[in-house]
């Protein structure tokens, strides 16, 4: 059996960069480099043949993806997409005897790594949306805003009502199903065309309080914390800047839009949605501050651990027991599992004596939690396949390149790439944290550049090209409004990616500047 030295095509060449061809031999898998190095291929024929086989790898990556990407947008589930899609990436590449053990050794440990970190924050979230919702605690918010500001505001009303439960840990889901139906009888009353309803929620629920603001309990917040050992609140200053962005441009295109449509004579339409005929409920049996209340524990409880508790304890015993255990990027989320905890167990206990079926309020949303986060540990688990195959060194090497003097720029356009390509913003972030994280924490080293301002910018660009057409959240807001992409999908796009792109830009352009404030 040869050996290493023997085995590399390039050693001993007259080919002067020899690190190029170092690099592109090291991702062959052993097969491979055994193939080359068995047949008396001349040393020029070898690099050829190698080039080739790394651009057929290169080739089958992108066809898997564009796949993913199409399948996903038709309809089908990524749980069963993502596995199917990262075999036949294997395939294509040429490493059929790998199949099944890139599968089990491969796939399967990255899928079981992400839900061992995240699958707490994935439950507690969901069921805290369920309980804001069922106890009356989500409408109640909404209502009170609307109220102070009147339907004339019906805008601002939908994105404060949506910004206010998301940044206090309600799904977004939740989120859009309890806020339409006050939404259309806002816009009705105010005369403002319906198309642009799904916008005006996408800015409140997608944006600011999902990707910027320092704190929010949102899951695309959480994802960075143990691969940089940051927290919630990660460059608090630079994400409010970058919140502040979106929700102030978000604001000026929608009432920029409503306004053009009053213009031109453009009312809420004919939808035949029984608009006319409906009022809006306030029987929901609990005051605006009882309703506010979890939402404050969430934040106030994640800080209060964050900046407080844990900064005054000696944790370095538990590295004796768990040696393997990342403490600092731990902190980050026994904060916020704490803090949903802590609400979960409030709302339960306020509103004992109001619940009518606490039970399968609990249920619904237990069972409801599998699908999402076993989608996106589906997708961290194709990512870990693409990662390990030949042609995602060429990648990987490409995209680590791009602005080398400045880390933030190539990581930014990793994460919205990938999320765009997999519709998901979460998804996008867990793959590219997967498969590039350790290399961004390295050159922010070499750099000089903090982990919290990796971690703002990180999640903030997977908030970009995330609702793309085929997203799921995009495509289940627009059945819950009953509206179609060619009525409302400019206007989304507008809030969703144009505008967080400009955010990210400036929060690159500060911290490149300024550093992490």
């Amino acid at each position: 059996m040869p050996n290493s030295a023997t085995l590399n095509p390039y050693n001993g060449s007259h080919y002067s960069n020899k690190l190029e061809k170092s690099t592109i031999y090291g991702s062959l898998g052993t097969g491979k480099q055994h193939l080359l190095a068995f047949f008396p291929f001349p040393i020029s024929c070898r690099f050829i043949l190698t080039k080739g086989i790394i651009l057929f790898s290169m080739i089958s990556i992108v066809i898997s993806l564009v796949l993913l990407m199409y399948l996903a947008y038709r309809g089908y589930s990524v749980l069963i997409l993502a596995p199917l899609m990262a075999g036949l990436a294997v395939l294509l590449s040429g490493d059929v005897t790998q199949l099944l053990p890139i599968y089990t050794e491969t796939f399967m440990p990255a899928l079981g790594k992400y839900l061992l970190q995240f699958f707490p924050v994935f439950l507690l979230g969901a069921l805290f949306g369920q309980l804001m919702a069922d106890s009356g605690a989500a409408a109640s918010i909404a209502n009170w805003i609307m109220r102070v500001l009147g339907p004339r505001h019906a805008i601002l009303t939908v994105v404060l009502a949506c910004g206010i439960l998301t940044y206090g840990g309600v799904s977004l889901f939740v989120v859009a199903f309890a806020i339409y139906p006050i939404s259309k009888v806002m816009f009705y009353m105010a005369d403002i065309p319906k198309r642009l309803v799904p916008a005006a929620i996408a800015l409140g629920a997608f944006t600011f309080t999902m990707t910027a603001l320092p704190g929010t309990p949102a899951i695309q917040n959480t994802i960075p914390i143990p691969y940089y050992g940051t927290n919630a609140f990660a460059a608090p200053g630079l994400g409010i800047i970058g919140g502040a962005i979106m929700f102030g441009l978000g604001m000026l295109w929608l009432m920029s839009r409503a306004r053009k449509a009053k213009a031109a004579g453009e009312g809420y339409g004919d939808h035949n949605d029984g608009v006319a005929n409906e009022v809006i409920s306030t029987d929901h049996n609990i005051s605006f501050v009882s309703s506010i209340i979890p939402l404050i524990l969430v934040i106030g409880i994640n800080a209060l651990f964050t900046y407080g508790i844990f900064e005054g304890m000696d944790l370095a015993f538990l590295k004796e027991k768990f040696p393997a255990l990342n403490v600092k990027g731990a902190l980050g989320l026994w904060a916020i599992i704490i803090s949903l905890v802590v609400a979960c167990l409030w709302l339960i206990i306020a509103r004992l004596r109001h619940w009518t079926n606490l039970q399968d309020t609990i249920n619904k949303r237990a069972y409801g939690s599998m699908l999402p986060i076993f989608n996106t540990a589906s997708e961290v688990g194709y990512g870990a396949v693409i990662a390990s195959l030949a042609g995602f060194a060429i990648i990987k090497e490409f995209v680590l390149g791009v602005a080398p003097g400045n880390p933030l720029i190539s990581e930014s356009i990793a994460m919205t790439s990938l999320a765009g390509i997999t519709g998901s913003s979460s998804g996008g972030l867990s793959i590219a944290l997967q498969t590039l994280g350790a290399d961004y924490l390295r050159l922010a080293q070499e750099n000089n550049i903090s982990p919290e301002l990796l971690h703002r910018v990180a999640v903030m660009s997977a908030g970009g090209f995330d609702t793309l057409p085929h997203c799921g959240a995009i495509i289940t807001l627009l059945a819950i409004c009953g509206l179609t992409h060619r009525q409302s999908y400019l206007n989304i796009a507008a809030v969703t990616i144009v505008i967080p792109l400009i955010a990210v830009a400036t929060v690159i352009t500060l911290g490149t500047i300024f550093g992490s404030f």
